[in-house]
């Protein structure tokens, strides 16, 4: 009798090797980790000039087995699940492919069902041309289910191909359309978190703020339903020299000065304990009189994010009273060099199986994984687990709509107004430390 699964973790519980030369080349390949964004079109670096160098011969091979050994690697059993995986295995961007083969070898291995069969296709990186033959090879193969692409800007490509099912990692979009489902930690699915903690600590007045950049008209559109009351919506400068300038004016900071400094005036005229006990306590402060909210929301990440934070204590902001939340994080431990913030909120994935997930692939390759592959693994473990509650029959993307919670590595998530909503857990940063909160 057919075992249907309750969720992807009870479906990735046995071994299994993939009987191909493909992954033994693999496990020599060093995967750099670069740090994702969450919220926004996920990016890899590439390789060292130096580690390609060294590396250059095993690549060689390894595409070579990927352009004529997809025979050894996928045979054609038609009561197997077929899964095609679009990803860079050529070009600036071939790490990224490197990375996520080892994380759906590994995603193989512990479902332990010979059954799955991966047919691996060079898509490069915005080259249309490689992704639409990648895909007409796949197609060939009676290949309905991929992985992939990795990046949203290839999905009008693929919306063409209605009889194929394609389970991105991208972020930008989780809305589910025709044949495309992008299991990316959306920013939708962020916001929801943080709409629920604001409550929960029964905040007043709430500033969103984030940079006229590139993605300024995305995170407008994010953002507009968003359920907070009595939120202002605040845009600031990219350029560092102007951003602390604007930061001064949210924060009515010049005024909040002029406040301290006629204050001290006064006190220094005064002879008394008290006048005397106050000075002295103002003489550690920048300012006098508090921000005109009590929590900021700041959608933005890397070194723009920590300038942002700077200038937030540089303009006197009281962390006590003031809850400071960002998005886009991965646990990224340089978050620690930011000595100048106490405490630090934001919504992420499950951290103990995140950190589960990177020491196996540690333990198993002997390389750190980039963060995306997290997402490719669970695509595989999702896919699996729908072709099991469906009878061993995928049709369409409608089978992948379900009213149950899905469970899987990076967490909880459901279908939600025709979306993709992760469940994720809030996180702050103190002391070092990353603590679920």
């Amino acid at each position: 009798m057919l075992k249907l699964f309750k969720s992807l973790d009870e479906c990735l519980v046995s071994s299994q090797s993939i009987k191909s030369e493909f992954f033994k080349i693999f496990i020599a390949l060093s995967v750099i980790s670069s740090k994702f964004p969450i919220g926004v079109e996920t990016m890899y670096r590439p390789f060292s000039k130096s580690f390609i160098k060294l590396c250059k011969k095993i690549v060689i091979i390894t595409y070579i087995l990927l352009s004529f050994n997809f025979k050894t690697f996928a045979d054609e059993n038609q009561k197997s699940l077929k899964v095609g995986l679009l990803a860079p295995f050529s070009g600036e961007y071939k790490d990224i492919g490197q990375s996520i083969m080892l994380s759906l070898q590994l995603a193989l291995d512990e479902i332990g069902d010979d059954q799955i069969k991966i047919f691996p296709r060079d898509s490069g990186f915005n080259n249309s041309e490689k992704l639409i033959q990648s895909i007409e090879s796949l197609r060939e193969e009676n290949v309905k289910i991929i992985i992939g692409p990795i990046s949203h800007e290839d999905f009008s490509k693929v919306l063409n191909y209605k009889d194929m099912i394609f389970i991105s990692p991208s972020n930008i979009n989780p809305k589910i359309q025709s044949n495309v489902l992008s299991v990316g930690i959306s920013l939708e699915s962020q916001i929801k978190s943080i709409e629920s903690f604001i409550k929960k600590n029964k905040r007043k007045k709430t500033i969103i703020m984030y940079p006229e950049n590139k993605y300024t008209s995305l995170v407008d559109s994010k953002i507009s339903n968003i359920n907070i009351n009595n939120k202002k919506i605040f845009k600031y400068s990219a350029d560092p020299k102007i951003l602390t300038s604007d930061i001064e004016k949210l924060t009515n900071y010049k005024q909040r000065k002029r406040n301290l400094v006629s204050r001290v005036k006064v006190l220094e005229e005064k002879d008394d304990e008290a006048s005397k006990i106050e000075l002295k306590r103002l003489e550690q402060k920048y300012t006098i009189g508090k921000v005109n909210f009590d929590s900021v929301l700041i959608i933005d990440f890397g070194d723009s994010l920590k300038s942002v934070l700077t200038s937030l204590v540089y303009t006197d902001v009281d962390q006590d009273d003031v809850l400071i939340i960002t998005v886009n994080q991965w646990f990224d431990k340089s978050i620690f060099l930011e000595n100048s913030i106490k405490n630090l909120y934001y919504p992420s994935i499950d951290i103990k199986n995140f950190e589960k997930y990177k020491n196996k692939y540690f333990k198993t390759y002997g390389v750190q994984p980039s963060e995306i592959t997290i997402l490719t693994y669970d695509a595989l473990g999702l896919i699996y687990y729908i072709w099991n509650k469906k009878n061993h029959k995928i049709t369409s993307m409608k089978d992948f709509i379900i009213k149950d919670s899905v469970k899987g590595k990076i967490g909880t998530f459901n279908f939600i107004d025709g979306k993709l909503i992760q469940k994720l857990n809030m996180y702050k940063v103190s002391d070092k430390k990353f603590i679920k909160f």
